[in-house]
């Protein structure tokens, strides 16, 4: 099943120490066809570099780039999405990065999220189904 990646996601798979390391690690190995999201990639350079050093986000971008997980892009369509979405929901305060994986997820019709936000993801309605399935 196709999945898009959010980054704390990705965050708790590189960090062996995390307490989400196993689970998340299970769930994106489960995920058949997972997808990054162009938009997670500096977010996620970010949080590695400042957490866990450099070298570890050159390796997974070299995974990355070997093809490991394939990267889907932000088109203009999808930003606008994105802001609606963040307008619709304005109040809650949702991610930037969360918005666009709503709008790549109703473009690329997938069902199947791979994150650790809970909170947001289960406040989205998103167009093309009725919630999202949110592992792990």
């Amino acid at each position: 099943m196709t999945a898009l990646v959010d980054t704390g996601v990705l965050l708790a798979v590189l960090a062996q120490n995390d307490h989400l390391h196993d689970v998340c690690a299970l769930a994106l190995q489960e995920a058949s066809d997972p997808l990054l999201p162009s938009v997670v990639l500096p977010e996620l350079a970010y949080m590695v570099v400042r957490d866990m050093g450099y070298p570890t986000f050159l390796r997974f971008l070299r995974a990355v780039l070997d093809g490991e997980l394939p990267i889907v892009y932000v088109t203009e369509p999808d930003l606008e999405r994105a802001l609606e979405t963040m307008e619709d929901y304005a109040d809650s305060r949702v991610d930037f990065v969360d918005c666009v994986i709503v709008a790549l997820a109703e473009r690329l019709d997938v069902t199947h999220i791979l994150t650790v936000d809970r909170r947001h993801f289960t406040l989205f309605r998103p167009k093309h189904c009725p919630a999202f399935d949110l592992a792990p």
